[in-house]
């Protein structure tokens, strides 16, 4: 690697691979260390954005008798470089290759990221089935949101962590350490702690309609179900506050404070919302603590809220007021997104005088109140407006606006109900300066998700929502609303993996071998290509996406329970 730096200097962003970036760990590499590499399969400034990965960063490095680095994706632009010059790819702090490590652990946020799970490994020269691994290959281990389906990458991950990583990532450790008699044996030992699902342990048989027959463990002492990781007390749980600040800007660059986990809400398409319960709320006294140390420890200018819904915590109010007085002199500024429309009302005197005016953000997801009951997103949408008149006082001028389109029981009516409410919004600013508020709608297709209750819905067609999209298009005529629609093909391939199983790994193998990856960018993604994929290895996409599935049906993901009474939740 000698040349290494010369040939980061042909790369478009060489500081996404040099490391050495303020509160960077590089442990001495030596023998009673357990070699943990974090990689996320996106690029840089995604993967430095995503606090799990802080998480286990400062959990690991704080062991003496372990040490954590990192990768990411590299650009293609650097893959051809480190391609044409036979380079393996390596990690960031100490620059050894992947396959030196012990155990690789993948944060699999997106179901269309997996085309570059399969790239990272392939780059680092490391078997891509877990089938064809050796003693000598790093054990390959998964979690994040993703993983509560974990069937369709079985093929090639050894060990997935479901639920809250850092519930588990101790125990994973030790047993790797205790691991005398080899791969096997660890992976025998690792399916016994809570919330690790091992693929190879389990056998699966399907009926002739393709549906699954039974979803068996292989050997006694195997669990039959895989109950989810679970850290119970935000308080007593591990906050990094000495996180690593990135030479370059990234996606979330700001101090990400989690006061939340979980959310007292039963949205119907929320899969966050059931598998991230139950709610668990870090105190106002330890959230002020953190911030201090974090901020001290950082100099970032911005700390963000973060959870699911950061309106519901008891002592949101107090912690704004906390942090605004700590900060008042030092020009933080507080952003509180994921706001419901009744926490605005209600909070509305301390959140407008004191957060960040970057533009307010909602989602509704479904234009009339009949929707929106049907899939229990219950909001009253005068006092939306009148939150909105409120901060259009204060100085907010910009709203954005979440919908979804092809949800169950959806009507043309629906679609009319939400072009009208767009009109409203927009209009609302009027008797504040007689001018109309920018609106932005992103829409995205309804993507039937697990442990849901609409897990046994069907995604509907892209032709049809195409249709609607003409049609929302047609309805809309002022130049201040914006219409921001995701890919639906894009959905459509998340319907596919949110709800597969096993057999999809071959297909995504093919697709990586026919050159994918980075498939949830715009540039990069190829349909078509997916589609020969899935024909080649003679997997029909619409039996997982489009197919209503039964009730007495055995999902790919049932065997996870995810907490009492929540597996068999129904719409």
């Amino acid at each position: 690697m000698g040349n290494l730096n010369e040939l980061l200097l042909t790369v478009r962003k060489p500081a996404r691979y040099i490391g050495g970036e303020w509160n960077s760990v590089k442990k001495e590499w030596t023998p009673d260390k357990v070699k943990v590499l974090l990689a996320f399969p996106e690029v840089y400034e995604v993967g430095m954005s995503y606090l799990g990965l802080k998480i286990l960063y400062g959990i690991l490095n704080k062991r003496d008798d372990c040490l954590a680095e990192r990768v990411f994706s590299p650009w293609p632009d650097f893959e051809k470089v480190l391609r044409d010059n036979n380079i393996s790819l390596f990690s960031l702090e100490s620059r050894r290759p992947i396959k030196e490590f012990d155990i690789i652990g993948f944060s699999l946020a997106y179901e269309l990221n997996y085309t570059n799970v399969l790239n990272l490994i392939g780059l680092g020269n490391i078997p891509l089935r877990s089938s064809e691994r050796s003693d000598g290959d790093p054990l390959i281990i998964a979690g994040g949101p993703a993983s509560f389906n974990p069937e369709p990458m079985a093929e090639f991950i050894d060990a997935f962590v479901i639920g809250d990583g850092e519930g588990a990532i101790g125990e994973i450790v030790e047993a790797y350490k205790a691991g005398a008699g080899g791969r096997k044996q660890i992976l025998r030992e690792l399916a016994k702690i809570q919330g690790v699902y091992v693929p190879s342990l389990y056998e699966v048989k399907y009926n002739d309609d393709c549906t699954i027959k039974s979803f068996l463990p292989k050997h006694e002492g195997v669990p039959q179900k895989v109950r989810k990781a679970l850290i119970e007390d935000l308080d007593d749980s591990f906050y990094p506050t000495d996180q690593i600040v990135p030479h370059i800007q990234i996606v979330h660059d700001r101090i990400m404070l989690e006061i939340m986990r979980g959310c007292k809400h039963v949205c119907k398409f929320c899969q966050a919302g059931t598998t991230y319960r139950p709610r668990r709320e870090r105190s106002k006294e330890k959230v002020l603590e953190l911030a201090r140390e974090t901020y001290a420890n950082t100099g970032y200018e911005e700390i963000s809220l973060l959870s699911l819904s950061s309106g519901d915590h008891s002592g949101i109010k107090e912690i704004i007021e906390g942090l605004n007085e700590i900060f008042k002199d030092k020009a933080v500024s507080i952003s509180v997104p994921s706001l419901r429309i009744e926490d605005t009302l209600n909070k509305l005197p301390v959140l407008i005088a004191q957060v960040k005016k970057s533009g307010l953000t909602f989602a509704p997801e479904a234009g009339s109140e009949c929707l929106r009951k049907a899939i229990n997103k219950n909001i009253d949408i005068e006092k939306l407006l009148s939150a909105l008149r409120e901060s259009f006082k204060a100085g907010w001028r910009k709203v954005k606006l979440y919908f979804m389109i092809g949800l169950p029981t959806e009507k043309e009516e629906d679609l009319v109900a939400m072009t009208e409410l767009l009109y409203k919004i927009s209009n609302s600013r009027r008797e504040i300066d007689k001018k109309d508020a920018h609106v932005t709608a992103s829409i995205n297709a309804f993507v039937p998700r697990p442990h849901t209750p609409f897990q046994w819905q069907a995604m509907e067609s892209i032709d049809s929502l195409n249709k609607k999209k003409y049609q929302l298009r047609k309805q809309m005529k002022s130049r201040m609303i914006e219409l921001d629609f995701h890919s639906f093909q894009m959905g459509y391939l998340e319907a596919v993996f949110a709800r597969g199983d096993r057999r999809l790994s071959e297909a995504i193998y093919e697709a990586w071998k026919s050159g994918l990856k980075f498939d949830g960018w715009n540039e990069y993604f190829n349909f078509d290509l997916w589609l020969q994929s899935f024909k080649k290895t003679g997997v029909d996409p619409d039996f997982y996406a489009i197919r209503t599935r039964s009730h007495d049906e055995t999902l790919p993901w049932s065997f996870i329970d995810i907490g009492a009474g929540l597996t068999t939740v129904h719409s």
